[in-house]
């Protein structure tokens, strides 16, 4: 019977081989991310729940990708330690994407019953 650290480290390493890279760092920095802002901010209803849960994902993935690539990023691929700076940077990148939707539905709920003119007042008022 082989012991078990040996083994949990050699099924780490095939799952990690198995999800690849990269993919690992965007789904697990996409991940943690996303566990942390429900955390902070609890959500109100299921449905306020599912759309957290899809926006800080996609900010996650989308705000990371955009990050590493105006930064020239792409060799942090390269290493094991570069991997897990992208899933940091990535974890960041999907911090904000909850707030943000949270904030534009708040705003659209506000104004349900108001027609399209004071909406665009508001909105230029704001600015």
């Amino acid at each position: 019977m082989p012991e078990p650290t040996s083994s949990g480290v050699a099924g780490a390493a095939a799952a990690y081989k198995a999800i690849g890279g990269a993919a690992g760092a965007a789904a697990g920095g996409a991940t943690l991310a996303a566990v942390v802002v429900m955390l902070m901010t609890p959500p109100r209803t299921i449905r306020e729940w599912t759309v957290g849960l899809i926006s800080t994902v996609v900010s996650s993935i989308c705000g990371g990708a955009i990050t590493v690539e105006y930064f020239q990023l792409h060799h942090w691929a390269f290493s094991t330690i570069g991997l897990y700076a992208m899933g940091g940077v990535i974890f960041a990148c999907g911090l904000p994407g909850w707030a943000m939707v949270r904030w534009l539905f708040n705003f659209i709920d506000e104004r349900r019953d108001a027609s399209i003119d004071q909406v665009a007042k508001d909105v230029k008022e704001m600015l």
